[in-house]
C-alpha cells in the first residue's frame, strides 16, 4: 500500500497563516505539464525513471505525452511555485540545491521514515495555488530514489491524472451553460442523462435501435461525438473486448457514415486497449484506441465505458470521438473523457435533481 504524507506540521501552519490572509489563486500553467524542481547532473540520472512514469505516450494517432515534464532549478520556485503540477525530487543526502530543500521541510519522523520505508510518498494539495498537487520524491540514494520512481510509478501518474480530471471537471461543468431540456428529455425518455454543453446538438434520437447521438461543432477541423447505446434485458455475456469492439462496429457502421453513404466508421487496429476499471460503482470494461473509415482517409481517438446496469438490466456503452487533425488531440480526448464520464442514470440522481431536470421542460 502506498503512503503519502504531507510536509512538515511546521511548513503547513506558515503557509495555511498565508492564505487565511489571501485567498488561493487557482493553478496556473499548462494542464498536461509537470514542473520539476531537479538539480540538473541529477536530473540527468532520474530522468529515464521520471520520463517512464508521467511521459507515457498516446496515440491519437499521433504520439502525444501524457504529461510533459520540465526540469527548472530550485532558485526558481518563487516564479514556479503557483503551477498546477509540481515534483520536487533529489536523494535525500546528496547536498544538492534540491536536496537541501527538500530536507529543510521535512521533520525528524518523516525522515526517519524515509530511511526505513522505501514506499513513502510526500504529497500534499493546494499548498501555494487551489487545486494544486504538490509531491516529494526522496530516498536516501539515487539508486534507491530510481527503484522508488519505478515501483510508484501507476499509483504516480494516477494521482496527476485525478488531480487534473478535477481541475477540468470544475471548468467545464457550468450550469449556465448547460442544456438542461435536452438532459430533461433523455431522463424522461430513456431514464439516463449526460452531460450537454451549449455548443453540442442531438444528431440522432432513435429509441427503436435505442441510440442517442449528440455532436459539437459537425463538418468543422475540430468535431467531437458522443453515443450512448444499450441493450435492453441484456446477458452479461456482453462485457468482454471481443463483443464490445463487434456491438460498437455495429452501431458506427450504422449511424457513423459518410455523406455518401459509402464509408463509415470502424475501430483501427493499432493501439486498441481494453481493461477493467470501476465506473459509478459498476463492474465496467473501459476501451481506448483508434477510430477510422473502412475506405480510409480520415481517423481519430475514441474513448469507450460499457457496463451492466442490475436495476434496467441493460448494458450500457457510452463512447466519445474526436476528429481533429490539425491539432494535438490529448487534452480533447481528456475533454471528452470527462463529458462521458458524466452519465448517469435516474437511480444514480438525487430527487432534487430530477424535478430541477424535469422543471427545466416547462420553461
Amino acid at each position: 500500500m502506498i503512503k503519502f504524507f504531507t510536509f512538515s506540521f511546521l511548513f503547513i501552519i506558515v503557509v495555511s497563516i498565508a492564505s487565511c490572509k489571501f485567498p488561493q489563486k487557482p493553478a496556473s500553467g499548462p494542464e498536461d505539464q509537470i514542473i520539476v524542481f531537479a538539480d540538473s547532473l541529477e536530473f540527468e540520472q532520474l530522468k529515464t525513471a521520471l520520463s517512464s512514469t508521467f511521459e507515457k505516450i498516446i496515440y491519437t494517432p499521433q504520439p502525444e505525452k501524457i504529461f510533459i515534464l520540465k526540469r527548472v532549478d530550485i532558485e526558481s520556485l518563487d516564479h514556479y511555485k503557483r503551477r498546477k503540477n509540481i515534483i520536487f525530487v533529489a536523494p535525500l543526502y546528496s547536498g544538492s540545491e534540491t536536496s537541501k530543500y527538500i530536507h529543510a521541510v521535512i521533520d525528524t519522523n518523516l525522515e526517519v521514515q524515509i530511511n526505513t520505508d522505501s514506499t513513502i510518498v510526500i504529497s500534499k494539495y493546494n499548498l501555494w495555488a487551489r487545486n494544486q498537487l504538490v509531491t516529494v520524491l526522496t530516498a536516501p540514494t539515487i539508486k534507491k530514489l530510481i527503484k522508488k520512481i519505478k515501483g510508484q510509478s501507476e499509483n504516480l501518474i494516477y494521482t496527476y491524472q485525478k488531480i487534473s480530471d478535477k481541475r477540468l471537471y470544475q471548468s467545464l461543468y457550468n450550469s449556465h451553460f448547460e442544456q438542461k431540456k435536452i438532459e430533461a428529455q433523455f431522463l424522461k425518455k430513456y431514464g439516463w442523462i449526460i452531460y450537454v454543453q451549449a455548443d453540442f446538438q442531438v444528431a440522432k434520437d432513435d429509441s427503436v435501435n435505442n441510440f442517442v447521438w449528440i455532436r459539437r461543432s459537425p463538418n468543422s477541423e475540430m468535431e467531437r461525438w458522443i453515443f450512448i447505446h444499450w441493450i435492453d434485458n441484456a446477458s452479461l455475456a456482453y462485457l468482454n473486448a471481443d463483443s464490445i469492439k463487434a456491438v460498437r462496429d455495429e452501431v458506427t457502421k450504422k449511424f457513423y457514415r459518410t455523406a455518401d453513404d459509402k464509408g463509415y466508421v470502424v475501430i483501427a487496429k493499432d493501439y486498441f486497449t481494453s481493461s477493467e476499471i470501476n465506473f459509478n460503482g459498476r463492474y465496467t470494461i473501459l476501451t481506448q484506441g483508434l477510430w477510422e473509415l473502412n475506405i480510409k482517409g480520415m481517423g481519430g481517438p475514441f474513448i469507450n465505458y460499457t457496463f451492466y446496469d442490475e436495476k434496467s438490466k441493460r448494458i450500457y456503452m457510452i463512447d466519445g470521438s474526436i476528429f481533429a487533425p490539425k491539432y494535438f488531440k490529448r487534452n480533447l480526448i481528456q475533454q471528452m473523457d470527462i463529458t462521458v464520464q458524466s452519465f448517469l442514470t435516474k437511480d444514480e440522481l438525487s430527487q432534487e435533481r430530477k424535478e430541477d431536470l424535469l422543471d427545466a421542460l416547462d420553461d
